[in-house]
C-alpha cells in the first residue's frame, strides 16, 4: 500500500507501541508462515488501526482535489464495476448505498450483502451523504446528480473513482487491452481463490463464481480491469501493466490508430521505474510498446517467431474445442493445462493469467488447477439454453477481432447448421470497421442481421444494416436483413433444426433475441 509518509510514520509507530517493530512491517510474512509464528500475530487493535490509517488516505488522497468522505452513495450502481467499488469501500470503513434505474443480479447481491440499493432517481436518495459517485451513463441533469451540486456535495466518475482506490494498495495490476481483459481479470480472479494470489480482483463482467465481479481480499495488492474507452485507465496509479493487444476500437472517441497506441503508451508510462510491463507478441502495436520500453518485462503468445516468453506448446483441442497444452517458458516445460472453454483466444488469455501469477510468484500447480475449473464470463459465448434440439449461444463481441473469436468457439462446437444473428453496435463501428465487420462470418450456414443498435449516437443515414447484408454477402453470400427481432425469431422458428446453433453477436440489444427464441 503507497500511502503517505505521515501514514507510513504512523504505523510503524503504532506497531513498536504494540511490540511488532519487526511482525507488522513483515505481516504478509507472518500471514503466509502463520503456523510456525503463533506468537506474532498482529493484535485486533492494531489491525483497526491500520484500516482507519486506509479509509483516511482514501479520504485525504494524498492532496488531490478528489477525494471520498462521509457516506457514499452510488448513482448507476446496478453496473459490473460500480457495484465491486461500492463492496471496496464499504471493506474499507465506509458507509455505503445507492440507485440503479432497474434491479439486476447486481444490485440484488449488493442487497443480500446488506447495502442498501434505491430502484428509482430520487434527489432525497443523497441527502445525508458526503461523496456521490455516478457511471459515465449518468448523465449531468440525473436529478441525485443535480440535489448533489445544490447541496455541495462532490460529485465523482466512476474511474476517477478507482483510481483514488487504486493508491490505497501497494501493488496496483491493471489488465489492459481491446479484448480479452474481463477473461484475463477473471482468470486471475479464480487463481486467487484457489491460493495462488492475496489480492483484491476488480472484475468488469459478472463472474459466476464471483456472484458478481468483486473479488475482496488483500489490501496490499489490487487487481483491476483497465478500461482504456475515454482514456480513463489514466486515473489508475499501475505498478504492473499487462497489455493483450490493441486494436482499431472506440474510433468515436480516438478517431486514429496512432491516438489509440498512444493511450496505451502513457498507461504504460505511470507505472514506476521498477514496474513490470507484461505484453502479447503476438500484437504488432504491444511490440512496438515492449520495445520502446526500458524497465522490467515479460512477454507471451502463440506465434512463436515473435520469441515470446511464456508460449504453448503440444496443444490439443477437444470435441468441443477446448484446448489443453503445456506452458512452455523460455524453452522449459511448466506443466500441462487443460481448458474447459473453448476457442484460441481463451488459450491465449490463460497463458496472459498464467504468466502474470507464475511472475508474481504462483506455484504452477494452482495455476493449472484454478484454469481447470474456469468456466468462462457471463456473455463471452454463454449457453442460454435449448429450443427443440437447437442450443443457442450469445457472445458480447461487437469488434471483428471478437466476432472472429466466437465465431471460432461456435465453429469448433459440434453442429449441423450454424445460424448467426450480428446486431452491430453503433453507426462510427458500422461505418469505420465496415471492411473488417463484413469477412467475418465464413462458415456460418446463415447470418441474420437486424437494424442498428444505436447506442450512445443518432442515426444520420450514412450507413444502414442493408448495407452491412450487402457487404456480407459479397464475400460469403449467407446474410439476410431482417429489421426486428420478432421476424428473426419467426425464421428460426420455421428453419433451425435440432443439431443446430444460433449464436448471437453484439453488445446492443441482440440478446432479447435470444431470449424470445427461448420462451
Amino acid at each position: 500500500m503507497r500511502l503517505p509518509k505521515t501514514a507510513v510514520q504512523s504505523i510503524i509507530e503504532y506497531a513498536e507501541f504494540c511490540g511488532m517493530q519487526v511482525v507488522f512491517i513483515k505481516k504478509r510474512l507472518v500471514r503466509k508462515h502463520a503456523k510456525s509464528l503463533n506468537a506474532f500475530r498482529i493484535p485486533t487493535s492494531a489491525l483497526q488501526k491500520i484500516k482507519q490509517i486506509e479509509k483516511d488516505f482514501l479520504m485525504d488522497n494524498n492532496g488531490s482535489n478528489a477525494a471520498i468522505r462521509g457516506k457514499v452513495h452510488f448513482i448507476g450502481i446496478g453496473g459490473c464495476s460500480m457495484n465491486g467499488l461500492a463492496q471496496i469501500l464499504r471493506g474499507r470503513g465506509f458507509e455505503v448505498q445507492g440507485s440503479d434505474s432497474t434491479t439486476s443480479p447486481f444490485t440484488k447481491r449488493l442487497e443480500e450483502l446488506g447495502i442498501p440499493v434505491f430502484i428509482g432517481h430520487d434527489p432525497k436518495n443523497v441527502e445525508g451523504c458526503g461523496t456521490v459517485i455516478y457511471s459515465a451513463a449518468i448523465k449531468p441533469d440525473n436529478p441525485e446528480r443535480v440535489r448533489a451540486r445544490e447541496l455541495g456535495i462532490p460529485e465523482i466518475e466512476r474511474s476517477v473513482a478507482l483510481g483514488i482506490i487504486s493508491r490505497s494498495y501497494r501493488e496496483v495490476i491493471g489488465i489492459a487491452g481491446c479484448h480479452g481483459k474481463t477473461t484475463i481479470t477473471s482468470m486471475l480472479a479464480l487463481i486467487a481463490e484457489n491460493g495462488g494470489l492475496d489480492a483484491t480482483v476488480h472484475v468488469g463482467g459478472m463472474v459466476d463464481f464471483l456472484h458478481g465481479g468483486i473479488r475482496l481480499g488483500s489490501h496490499d495488492l489490487f487487481v483491476t480491469e483497465a478500461c482504456e474507452y475515454v482514456e480513463s485507465f489514466l486515473t489508475l496509479h499501475p505498478t504492473v501493466v499487462l497489455i493483450n493487444n490493441i486494436d482499431n476500437d472506440h474510433l468515436d472517441y480516438f478517431k486514429t490508430m496512432d491516438n489509440i497506441v498512444n493511450a496505451f503508451r502513457k498507461f504504460v508510462a505511470r507505472m514506476p521505474a521498477d514496474g513490470l510491463f507484461v505484453g502479447c507478441t503476438d500484437d504488432s502495436h504491444v511490440r512496438q510498446l515492449l520495445g520502446e520500453f526500458g524497465g522490467r518485462k515479460t512477454t507471451y503468445g502463440l506465434d512463436c517467431t515473435n520469441s515470446p516468453d511464456y508460449y504453448p506448446a503440444d496443444v490439443h483441442y477437444d470435441e468441443l474445442g477446448c484446448a489443453s497444452f503445456d506452458l512452455m517458458h523460455r524453452g522449459e516445460r511448466l506443466g500441462r493445462i487443460t481448458l474447459h472453454v473453448p476457442g484460441q483466444h481463451n488459450m491465449l488469455d490463460a497463458i496472459a493469467a498464467s504468466a502474470l501469477a507464475l511472475e508474481h510468484g504462483t506455484n504452477i500447480q494452482t495455476v493449472i488447477t484454478a484454469l481447470a475449473q474456469f468456466r468462462s464470463v457471463q456473455r463471452r459465448f454463454e449457453y442460454y439454453g435449448e429450443r427443440n434440439g437447437v442450443r443457442v449461444f450469445h457472445d458480447y463481441a461487437h469488434h471483428p477481432a471478437e466476432i472472429r473469436a466466437a465465431m471460432d468457439c461456435a465453429l469448433r462446437t459440434p453442429h449441423k447448421r450454424l445460424f448467426v444473428v450480428f446486431q452491430c453496435n453503433s453507426f462510427t463501428r458500422a461505418k469505420t470497421l465496415f471492411t473488417e465487420n463484413v469477412d467475418c462470418f465464413r462458415g456460418a450456414d446463415k447470418v441474420l442481421v437486424p437494424d442498428i443498435y444505436p447506442g450512445r449516437e443518432k442515426d444520420d443515414g450514412s450507413v444502414h444494416a442493408r448495407d452491412m447484408v450487402a457487404g456480407i454477402n459479397a464475400e460469403t453470400n449467407n446474410a439476410e436483413y431482417m429489421p426486428t427481432f420478432e421476424q428473426i425469431n419467426d425464421y428460426l422458428l420455421h428453419n433451425a433444426a435440432a443439431g443446430d446453433i444460433v449464436l448471437t453477436l453484439g453488445s446492443g440489444d441482440v440478446y432479447k433475441q435470444t431470449k424470445l427464441f427461448l420462451q
